[in-house]
């Protein structure tokens, strides 16, 4: 069976997306931020247990 959408759910579907997309990129913030911390901490760790456990010059 298929049922046709009616007028009313368009609008209220609309108002969602638009609360959705007021609170702004959040979850792209989140992930954006965490790879970097990841980029980062891989860096210290290779800084500290190779450059360094060499000799450093």
């Amino acid at each position: 069976m298929i049922l046709e959408p009616r007028e009313n759910d368009a609008s209220f579907d609309q108002q969602r997306v638009d609360a959705v997309v007021a609170q702004g990129p959040r979850g792209a913030f989140a992930v954006a931020g965490l790879a970097v911390a990841i980029v980062m901490a891989m860096w210290v760790a290779f800084y500290v247990l190779v450059y360094l456990a060499r000799g450093g010059d």
